[in-house]
């Protein structure tokens, strides 16, 4: 037969390329499958050649049907669980994997990296009987491929419904002005339920952000009310305070000035140089009680 050995020798040589590379990736078994169907191969189709049957070229065709289906490449953000007959069988690593061909290896590929769920708003009544919609942030990544692949049909959509349950559920357990002011707190309460609850599912929820609360516009004018009249609160009790604290420094200054005289007269000539800068204004300039009766006598 013309051509049958220069063909039968390149074959031998691509299948012996897929072996070599069996045996760097230290794939024991699969390195075994090559040796054994190569050679099964490859007696089989030098018996056919030697013969002078047209088979031979029919069975070169085998190795281009069979080993290039054997690659599977896994990128580095991702993790193959690789199933061997319907049993889970091993974990397979980023870079270039060789499986069985035939069905009898089937590999499922798992994102690692980390995924963002936008949790819908979700209506929820506070413990102050408060209508609150809420709508939150949940980032999460796969720790454990195999967990993720056997234990749950589909790990994103139940971490997103399993989400909406927690937020109505906790935030139910709070009150309005706690739901405003705490969200960071809230937001760690959530990420802790949720990563305890899909820890079985090889899932790590690593945060939970509450991003807004809407409020009933009733609501919103109401507070704005309730703000209203603690700010005027606050300013009328922080002007009784500065009252009281004039007042007293009025009275240290008056006990101070009442034991001299003197000591009033210079603060009404203190006075007179302070208001005699303006030249329309009428100066009523108080004399003593003293002087006033010195005059009276005369009469």
């Amino acid at each position: 037969m013309p051509f049958f050995l220069p063909v039968f020798v390149v074959v031998i040589a691509w299948w012996l390329l897929w072996t070599l590379i069996a045996l760097a990736k230290k794939a024991w078994p699969m390195f075994v499958f090559l040796v054994l169907s190569g050679a099964a191969w490859g007696a089989g189709s030098f018996y056919a050649g030697a013969s002078g049957s047209y088979a031979a070229y029919g069975l070169f065709v085998i190795p281009f049907l069979i080993l290039p289906p054997m690659v599977r490449i896994i990128t580095e953000y991702e993790k193959g669980v690789l199933y061997r007959l319907g049993r889970l069988k091993a974990m397979l690593d980023p870079g270039l994997n060789l499986v069985f061909p035939l069905g009898i290896d089937i590999v499922k590929k798992v994102d690692l990296r980390t995924f963002t769920i936008d949790v819908p708003k979700q209506e929820v009544i506070t413990k102050d009987n408060v209508p609150v919609l809420v709508d939150a942030v949940v980032y999460f990544n796969v720790f454990d491929a195999s967990l993720a692949v056997n234990k749950v049909a589909n790990y994103s959509t139940s971490t997103s419904l399993l989400s909406q349950t927690v937020l109505r559920s906790v935030l139910g357990q709070h009150e309005l002005d706690e739901m405003l002011s705490k969200r960071a707190e809230l937001g760690k309460i959530l990420q802790q339920l949720l990563d305890e609850a899909t820890d079985p599912w090889g899932i790590k929820v690593t945060a939970v952000e509450i991003k807004a609360c809407e409020l009933a516009e009733t609501m919103k004018r109401a507070m704005a009310r309730q703000a209203e009249a603690e700010r005027e609160r606050r300013a009328k009790v922080i002007a009784a305070e500065g009252e009281l604290q004039a007042s007293e420094k009025l009275t240290q200054a008056a006990a101070v000035i009442g034991s001299e005289h003197a000591a009033l007269q210079l603060r009404y000539l203190q006075t007179l140089t302070e208001i005699a800068v303006e030249k329309n204004s009428t100066i009523i300039f108080p004399l003593p009680m003293e002087f006033l009766k010195t005059f009276a006598g005369k009469e």
